[in-house]
């Protein structure tokens, strides 16, 4: 479907005559994709893959949208890779063929982590396989109540390790549970992904999005630009020691103290009133 047009009513350039086999909406900086295949729990397709991760590097030049929300249609987020879409018709195709769906789909979550604006995943029910891994690629993730979690590329003979979740998983919950989720691929049910530390929030499916939009709304309203460099610094500080990582630190917030939005603050903070912040 054609993507709307941002709030003044203008397409960007680069979006004039782009189709999405999902819903793509964008209103007051937030930016919404909604999987919606909601017979097949939104799995997904070999162009929605390709789609997806397009959109999102196109995202990293976009100035209208401040936040990306991802969810889904009906009772799935996302279950996956659809199984005669893709695996049929991935398993007709030689080596070479099958490394380059595995790379695509991998630059998906690359493209995830590269987009400097944060990502919100609302997950509204089954979310498995691909979908988890595009939760887990998320920076804050927020379930329904009866929404459930599954790596479960174990169960169909694949490796746990897919898409970049053995590089996520076990920074986000650590290593001994990322093991059991990527070994035993068993649904985890929204309480325990909140123990965990997989979740941010547990919700009732009737505040599950709006709360998504909530908190996306006050992030495309704040510091933008610290925002993005938040996020540039947790990334790349994954793989530094300490002193590197103080050092990083040092130099990124020297120039963000010089930026506008930190002045803006000073002079709301000494006139009493609270910042109206640009992202400069």
């Amino acid at each position: 479907m054609l993507r709307p047009p941002t709030d003044d009513g203008i397409c960007p350039s680069w979006e004039k005559s782009v189709t999405y086999d999902f819903k793509y909406e964008v209103q007051a900086g937030v930016a919404t994709v909604t999987f919606n295949r909601p017979e097949v729990l939104n799995a997904l397709t070999l162009d929605i893959y390709a789609q997806f991760r397009d959109l999102l590097e196109a995202l990293r030049y976009e100035e209208a949208v401040k936040v990306l929300v991802l969810t889904g249609e009906g009772r799935g987020f996302c279950s996956g890779g659809d199984v005669q879409e893709i695996i049929g018709e991935v398993l007709k195709r030689d080596m070479k063929g099958h490394l380059e769906f595995t790379r695509m789909t991998g630059a998906v979550v690359a493209a995830m982590r590269l987009l400097d604006k944060p990502i919100i995943a609302a997950l509204n029910g089954t979310t498995a396989g691909a979908g988890a891994v595009i939760a887990l690629a998320s920076d804050l993730r927020l379930i329904a109540e009866e929404a459930k979690i599954a790596f479960l590329f174990s169960k169909v003979g694949l490796t746990g390790a897919d898409m970049g979740s053995a590089y996520l998983l076990p920074r986000i919950v650590g290593q001994g549970r990322a093991l059991e989720l990527l070994l035993f691929g068993d649904s985890v049910d929204a309480h325990t992904a909140e123990r965990y530390g997989l979740v941010n929030r547990v919700l009732p499916q009737a505040q599950l999005l709006p709360t998504a939009h909530e908190w996306a709304e006050r992030l495309a309203q704040g510091p933008t630009f610290a925002h993005s460099m938040t996020k540039r610094m947790v990334n790349n500080e994954w793989n530094m020691d300490l002193l590197s990582a103080l050092e990083s630190e040092a130099q990124a917030q020297a120039l963000m103290m010089m930026g506008e939005d930190h002045r803006l603050f000073y002079e709301a903070f000494i006139e009493k009133a609270k910042p109206a912040f640009v992202g400069r």
